[in-house]
């Protein structure tokens, strides 16, 4: 007989998860089929991530050019207890270049969050602004405790895997 998951208190634990992060792993298939991943800060408003990247950046293109982007948050490493079940979440988002025009809203969040002084000087950079939109998303939290996530948690659904359906297979 399963453990009851009392997936209310899980719901609150993965929204203020994501609301206490602000960066992000990225993750990319390059154009030679290999993998390539990155990290970005970022600030999230209606449901999406944006993110502020240099031209010269690696990512840049591969965010750019990219169908889907896997985003990655984790938690810090020392406040994790087990490593084998370290608190994340990780999205399968798309991306579109905003460019740095009419986004005042979206820069403020920048600022209050990074500092305005340094977003003023990357704003006179060669950087531009990427609305990432989560499709899907997974939530762990430890040992058979993932959930199947949108970013505002409107899904929240137990990921339970039936061991003795994967024995028959």
């Amino acid at each position: 007989m399963s453990k009851k998951i009392d997936v209310e208190k899980y719901k609150s634990m993965y929204l203020e998860f994501v609301d206490n992060r602000n960066t992000t792993v990225l993750s990319f298939v390059d154009k030679e089929g290999k993998p390539f991943s990155s990290i970005a800060p970022f600030v999230k408003k209606d449901n999406k991530l944006y993110i502020y990247i240099s031209k010269i950046a690696e990512h840049y293109e591969l965010t750019e050019k990219s169908d889907v982007i896997d985003v990655l948050l984790l938690a810090d490493e020392s406040e994790t207890k087990n490593p084998f079940a370290t608190e994340r979440v990780r999205w399968e988002c798309s991306s579109r270049n905003l460019g740095n025009d009419d986004q005042d809203a979206i820069f403020e969040m920048f600022n209050t969050t990074f500092n305005k002084s340094l977003m003023d000087v990357l704003r006179g950079l060669d950087f531009s602004l990427f609305e990432l939109t989560p499709l899907a998303g997974r939530y762990v939290v430890g040992f058979g405790l993932a959930f199947d996530v949108t970013i505002d948690g409107s899904t929240f659904a137990h990921v339970v895997v039936d061991k003795a359906k994967e024995a028959m297979s």
